[in-house]
């Protein structure tokens, strides 16, 4: 055979083509087969020789022939690294010649306005475009559509883009997106056809779209989505469903756009069916003997409308409870037997337990910061142990009530082999645990404040906690350094420090310059008696000093006089709380009940004092919400002292009776200072409604409130006709700067000396 020879260059496009051609044709450029004296590779600036060494088929001493050069060339290009390759036999010898793919070096975005940078970086990774990566010009095309679909997504129909490659040293390049976004396209006009029971207003009014809401322009709701118009239509579909109409269908949608791109206009066009009326529920299958148990969780009763939300609750609850008992496979099937004459339908629900599994091993991943130890020991489902669904999802939400991670997800998987084992893994999303913050509020009572705060929710990955806090304001300035171990003890008592430093000069209308010091430390323990309720108590050493002699409230100044200017207290604190709220930020169901008690019985200064809380919410519907919340303060001196009034409690303002001035609720000395009391009582009940035009957003709401309530000081007897009472409205907001809270009303009930400021509002603090 000649000395040098060529292989035929093949490229990606034409290889397969190229390669049956040579076979089959008996090619000119066919190589005879021989053995490999050396391998050779050229035009390598960046790749690792060793990556083209590893993808070829042969090495130095085998027999090389035409299938293993077109398999050498089909891997090569298959790793993505390479423009070009060609193979050139000489003497023996393989020289494999390659031409890298530039790399790129940096991406960068002109004109991006609607999206983070961020966000677009890693969503274009995904499409193999990224720095440090090789450049195809194919993956540049589709990640061009992907930029164009991101902004589809935002109702952006007018939005172009332009790739710009730019050639730098080094075989690299710099891509760049040049984006003209244009305008958003609203939704102009929003209809529904073929609706006879209920209003095209009502259903509207289930949408999270619209086509007009003068809120607009915070919530976005007359924005186009796909996603968002789908899960409009599931709401519709359950409203049907829910009210009986068995057999509704959205029979069509149809979505137009404007030439101009501008506007969108939605039609939906559904029908409605008749309404049915259960008139039986009756069970068939395998109920493990336990019928009359599992009658007891069927939520739609004969004489009802058919509700299919009635239903899907009570399959779940049977799927559950087959759960209790270790069949994890428990089918459940709600079979409607349709009359439609007469409009009513019969239900059968038909079970098959399957088979009795136990829980193998319990698996945990995702977790590449937080100790496993700290996600284990919120299992309530253990290892070896007979499948239980309720501990099972008890167990994903203590993990996801940790506030560590973003997302909580439980898979179960059957045991190769075997048909009563089953693995499950928790798979959670960690997110960032720490919190450095500096900000403002301002109150109408306390004026400017601002705080500072530095914590860490997961030291270490430990599950502990850690915070340095100061915040400062008129009329109060703290310094606290808290930790927490949730699991000081394996059996789940927490253990808390505090170091605390406080300053306090009561609100009252002489503008005194006095002030009350605390610095004290604690130390508390809670132990959980069940999953929802914790049991607190705790010992503390605090002193108060009385500083300052201008002004000087009647009470203080007789409190100083008699017992000095400091006061030494040992309080041991004792508490239970029990939260059973949805949610702890905007709540619309549940409840939350506090109890907590101070007592001294070592130091100079000896009291008891007790505060009791009560809330409870309401879902009424899905957008409105009933809530009440109901406190109550009482202080008394113990071994023969008065109670410290230092320890008084305060009445009037946000959080107490709204409308009267912050603190002025409550005895008055000599000198017109509100100096609170040892009792305190008051009632907020509050009706929560959507913005109008805001949809169904629930982080902003308006509200209609009345407040009663009052405090009291030890010589002054506790009447229903000392109450004061008010009524308003107000507007909730979790703003970008933290939770607003406004509220305007009237007073109720007055006495001619009470200081009434009707707009009170609080912004940038923390529930």
């Amino acid at each position: 055979m000649p000395a040098s020879r060529r292989a035929p260059v093949l490229r990606p496009t034409v290889l397969s083509l190229a390669l049956a051609a040579a076979l089959q044709a008996g090619s000119a450029w066919a190589v005879e087969p021989f053995v490999l004296k050396d391998i050779r590779v050229e035009g390598l600036q960046r790749s690792d020789a060793g990556t083209v060494f590893a993808s070829l088929p042969f090495r130095i001493g085998d027999t090389y022939n035409d299938e293993k050069g077109a398999a050498a060339l089909r891997a090569l290009f298959a790793t993505g690294l390479f423009k070009d390759v060609r193979i050139d036999i000489d003497d023996g010898v393989v020289v494999v010649i390659v031409e890298e793919r530039p790399v790129i070096a940096a991406i960068d975005f002109v004109g991006l306005k609607e999206f983070e940078k961020d966000t677009l970086v890693k969503s274009l990774k995904d499409f193999g475009i990224g720095e440090g990566l090789p450049f195809d010009k194919a993956l540049a095309d589709r990640a061009e559509q992907e930029l164009k679909r991101q902004y589809l997504t935002r109702s952006l129909y007018g939005a172009e883009v332009v790739t710009t490659v730019t050639p730098q040293e080094r075989n690299r390049v710099n891509v760049t997106f040049t984006i003209t976004e244009g305008t958003a396209a609203k939704i102009k006009e929003l209809r529904i056809v073929g609706n006879k029971a209920f209003s095209e207003g009502t259903l509207k009014g289930l949408f999270d779209l619209n086509d007009g809401g003068w809120l607009n322009w915070y919530t976005k709701a007359d924005r186009y989505s796909r996603s968002k118009l789908n899960a409009d239509l599931e709401t519709l579909r359950s409203y049907y469903l829910n009210r009986g109409y068995l057999e509704f269908n959205v029979d069509s949608t149809q979505v137009a756009i404007s030439p101009d791109k501008q506007d969108i206009t939605i039609t939906i066009n559904l029908t409605e069916g008749q309404p049915y009326t259960v008139t039986s529920v009756k069970l068939e299958g395998d109920f493990l003997g336990k019928e009359e148990d599992f009658k007891t969780l069927v939520k739609i009763k004969p004489g009802e409308p058919y509700r299919a939300e009635a239903v899907t609750e009570t399959t779940k609850e049977f799927g559950d409870r087959f759960g209790l008992f270790g069949y994890a496979f428990a089918r459940i099937d709600a079979r409607p037997e349709i009359d439609r004459a007469n409009g009513r339908v019969a239900l059968t629900l038909v079970a098959d337990p399957s088979r009795r599994v136990y829980v193998r091993r319990i698996n945990v991943a995702g977790n590449t910061r937080t100790r496993d130890e700290v996600i284990r020991r919120e299992f309530r489902q253990f290892e070896s142990s007979w499948y239980d669904g309720q501990r099972i999802k008890l167990s994903r939400d203590r993990v996801d009530r940790l506030g560590y991670f973003s997302d909580v997800s439980v898979d179960t998987t059957e045991v190769p082999g075997t048909q009563d084992q089953v693995d499950l893994t928790f798979t959670v999303k960690e997110k960032p645990t720490g919190n450095l913050l500096v900000g403002a509020g301002y109150s109408s009572a306390d004026r400017l404040s601002l705080t500072a705060s530095i914590k860490q929710e997961n030291v270490f990955g430990s599950g502990n906690y850690l915070g340095i806090e100061v915040n400062t304001s008129r009329s109060s300035r703290t310094l606290v350094i808290s930790t927490v171990d949730p699991y000081f003890t394996i059996d789940g008592i927490s253990r808390a420090f505090d170091v605390y430093y406080r300053t306090n000069k009561p609100i009252n209308s002489r503008g005194e310059q006095y002030q009350l010091v605390t610095p004290g430390v604690a130390v508390r323990f809670g132990v959980p008696f069940s999953e929802y309720d914790t049991v607190f108590f705790g010992l503390g050493a605090e002193r108060t000093e009385i500083k300052g002699t201008n002004a000087m409230p009647n009470n203080l100044y007789l409190y100083r006089l008699q017992f000095g200017e400091s006061s030494n207290s040992f309080p041991l604190t004792i508490g239970w709380t029990r939260d059973e709220r949805d949610s702890a930020l905007v709540p619309n169901a549940g409840s939350y009940k506090r109890v907590n008690v101070d007592w001294t019985a070592f130091g100079n200064t000896r009291y008891l004092r007790t505060n009791l809380q009560y809330q409870h919410y309401w879902p009424i519907t899905r957008q409105y919400t009933f809530a009440v919340n109901a406190e109550m303060g009482y202080g008394k001196g113990l071994a023969g002292r008065p109670y410290p009034v230092f320890k008084n409690f305060y009445g009037g303002g946000l959080g107490t009776v709204r409308v009267f001035d912050q603190g002025s609720l409550g005895p008055a000395d000599v000198t017109g200072a509100y100096v609170g009391g040892n009792r305190r009582v008051n009632v907020n009940s509050e009706l929560y409604v959507p913005v109008p035009g805001a949809g169904n957003d629930r982080t902003l709401r308006v509200f209609g409130f009345l407040d009663m309530g009052n405090v009291w000081g030890e010589s002054e007897k506790m009447t229903t006709d000392s109450l004061r009472a008010s009524a308003g409205l107000g507007l909730s907001w979790i703003s970008p700067v933290g939770p607003l809270k406004l509220s305007w009303g009237t007073p109720v009930r007055k006495k001619p000396n009470d200081r009434i400021e009707r707009l009170q509002f609080q912004i940038g603090t923390a529930f």
